[in-house]
C-alpha cells in the first residue's frame, strides 16, 4: 500500500492528466497528417497511465529524463502545452525554441530534461542528474524513462552498476509496450521479464501493470521513498501498451487488430472515469466541463504554434556553445 493516499482528488487528477495527454496526442497525429507537423513523430496514446500515476508520487524539483516519445512526458511535467505544440512547428516559442522538435522537448524550470533520439541514450544521463542531487545533499529524485527496446544497450548494464555501487536516488522506468519499433520483445530478448535485469546489480526491481494508474502510484511510491531514504536506484518494468503505431510512419503490420482491441479494453482513462464514476467522486456534469476544459486548452495550443514565429537565422549559433561570444566563421 502507498504511503501518500489516493483519494478522490488523486482520480480527479488522473483523468484530467491523462484526458489532455490523449486529447494533445490525438491532435498531434492530426496535425501530422495536415504536414503542420514534420519529421519524426511517436504518440503515447494508451500509456497514460505510467505518467498519471507517477506523478501523485513525484514532487517539484524531482527531474525526469526519457526518450523520444516524450510529449506526454514534458507535459506532466509542467511544460505548457503551447509550447509543445508550438516545439514540434519548430516555431521559435517552443520549448526547446523550435530547434528539438518532437523528439527533442527540454524545459529546465520544470526539471524535464528531454527527450532523447539515441536509443538508451538517455538512460546514463538520468543517472547523472540523480548523481548531481546526491552531491549537492538534496532529496530529489531522477526519474528516468526508456521503451523496451532500449534495455538492450550496453549503456544500461554500465548505468545499472555504477547506480547501485553509488545509491543513486534514480528510478529506471522500462515502459515496455510490447515492441521495439515494430518487433516483439519475444523475438528480441532472451530474457522478455525485463525487469529482472535489474536484479545482478541487488537493484529492487519489480513488473507493474502500466495501464493501471493505481499500481503505478505504489511502485513508483515506494521507489521514491527509497530513493529519498538514500537506499539507491530501483527498476520497474511497468507493462503497458501504445494504441498507435511506433511513429506516425509505422504501417504496424506486426500485430493484429484483435491484439489493439483486447488493450483498449483496459483503457486507463475509461477504467478511471468509471471508478469516478462507481465511488460518486463526479457526475455527468463534471465530465462534460473537463472535455471542454481539454479542447480549449488543445485548440489554444494550436492557436498559438500557429500565430508564432519561426525562430531567426541567427539562432543556429545560439544554445551550442557556453561561451556567448564563440568566434564562429561565417564566411
Amino acid at each position: 500500500m502507498s504511503s501518500i493516499a489516493i483519494t478522490k482528488d488523486t482520480y480527479l487528477m488522473w483523468y484530467e492528466q491523462m484526458l489532455l495527454m490523449r486529447r494533445f496526442e490525438e491532435k498531434t497525429g492530426q496535425l501530422y497528417g495536415q504536414q503542420k507537423i514534420r519529421g519524426f513523430c511517436h504518440l503515447y496514446i494508451g500509456q497514460e497511465a505510467v505518467l498519471a500515476g507517477a506523478m501523485s508520487v513525484l514532487k517539484k524539483g524531482d527531474s525526469m529524463i526519457t526518450a523520444y516519445r516524450d510529449h506526454a512526458h514534458a507535459i506532466a511535467m509542467g511544460t505548457a502545452p503551447k509550447a509543445v505544440m508550438a516545439e514540434m512547428y519548430g516555431k521559435a516559442t517552443g520549448c526547446s525554441k523550435g530547434k528539438g522538435g518532437s523528439m527533442h522537448m527540454f524545459d529546465k524550470e520544470n526539471h524535464f530534461y528531454g527527450g532523447h533520439g539515441i536509443v538508451g541514450g538517455q538512460v546514463p544521463l538520468g543517472a547523472g542528474i540523480a548523481f548531481a542531487e546526491k552531491y549537492k545533499g538534496t532529496d530529489f529524485v531522477n526519474v528516468a524513462y526508456m521503451g523496451d527496446g532500449a534495455v538492450r544497450q550496453g549503456a544500461l548494464t554500465e548505468t545499472f552498476n555504477m547506480a547501485a555501487l553509488w545509491k543513486l536516488p534514480c528510478i529506471f522506468i522500462c515502459e515496455n509496450n510490447g515492441y521495439a519499433m515494430g518487433t516483439s520483445v519475444e523475438r528480441t530478448t532472451a530474457q522478455t521479464d525485463i525487469y529482472k535485469l535489474g536484479l545482478p546489480y541487488g537493484i529492487p526491481s519489480s513488473p507493474v501493470d502500466g495501464m493501471d494508474p493505481v499500481a503505478v502510484h505504489n511502485a513508483m511510491d515506494e521507489a521514491v521513498a527509497r530513493a529519498r531514504a538514500g537506499e539507491g536506484p530501483t527498476f520497474l518494468e511497468m507493462r503497458t501498451y501504445r494504441y498507435k503505431g511506433h511513429s506516425m510512419s509505422d504501417p504496424q503490420k506486426y500485430r493484429t487488430k484483435e491484439e489493439v482491441e483486447s488493450y483498449k479494453a483496459k483503457d486507463p482513462i475509461e477504467i478511471v472515469k468509471q471508478t469516478i464514476e462507481k465511488e460518486g467522486y463526479a457526475d455527468e456534469k463534471w465530465f462534460e466541463e473537463m472535455d471542454a476544459k481539454i479542447k480549449a486548452i488543445v485548440d489554444e495550443s494550436v492557436q498559438f504554434a500557429e500565430e508564432s514565429p519561426w525562430p531567426e537565422a541567427s539562432e543556429l549559433y545560439t544554445d551550442v556553445y557556453v561561451q556567448q561570444d564563440y568566434p564562429y566563421i561565417r564566411d
